[in-house]
């Protein structure tokens, strides 16, 4: 699977994700994907090899796997497109690069999102308090959009759907995000995203507001 590695971007399965492909090599990419099976595998950089973009930097070993769904290609070569995540993977090696090639492209195994139907009942117990702290956060993040935040506007959506969508839709330290899409098991990333927004809650209230945790 061709990958395209990026320092401050994590796709979560389901969710869909604008892209704009303007080095050569991304072109390249994106042009041999659109022919293809248009499938590319999004990963991230990790931190202290973000300065080395322009290389072929270490990325987090798990990423996820989108198809994409619409695109644009502009006059100069560049691309528009949008990646909507498929499925979690591990990456197990990377193939060496051979001409005319200019992309990286991996070997990966597909990672399953757990969730037994004995779990069902653990997460519609924890779906409430996520909520809750999703709706706190916001209140002090965008108070003029927290009067519309229903619970019930989220009655018709999967669990799996409703996690990422949340583990998406704050601006959060790249390390936590990787984090939540490492957790093989959606209670637990309920209960790690739940832990994730109320450390954003209090690091806000003790250091004042800022970046952190803004919505996307």
């Amino acid at each position: 699977m061709p990958i395209f590695p990026l320092s401050n971007v994590v796709l979560f399965p389901q969710l869909a994700t604008p892209l704009h492909l303007f080095e050569p090599r991304y072109r390249q990419l994106g042009r041999d994907a659109l022919a293809g099976d248009r499938r590319i595998g999004m990963v991230v950089v990790r931190p202290e090899f973000a300065d080395d973009m322009a290389g072929d930097p270490p990325v987090f070993p798990i990423g996820c796997a989108g198809r994409v769904t619409e695109s644009q290609r502009l006059p100069d070569g560049r691309y528009n497109i949008v990646l909507r995540g498929d499925y979690r993977f591990r990456v197990v090696e990377e193939e060496p690069r051979r001409e005319p090639r200019m992309y990286r492209v991996a070997r990966v195994v597909p990672l399953p999102d757990v969730y037994a139907e004995a779990d069902r009942e653990r997460v519609a117990a924890l779906r409430p308090g996520l909520l809750e702290t999703v709706g706190a956060l916001l209140r002090e993040l965008e108070p003029e959009h927290a009067p519309g935040l229903r619970t019930d506007l989220f009655a018709g959506v999967d669990d799996v759907t409703l996690v990422n969508l949340l583990c998406n839709a704050f601006a959060l330290p790249v390390e936590d995000k990787q984090a939540l899409l490492e957790t093989d098991s959606i209670p637990e990333r309920y209960v790690r995203l739940e832990s994730v927004l109320a450390f954003e809650r209090a690091h806000r209230n003790t250091r004042g507001a800022g970046s952190r945790g803004r919505l996307h």
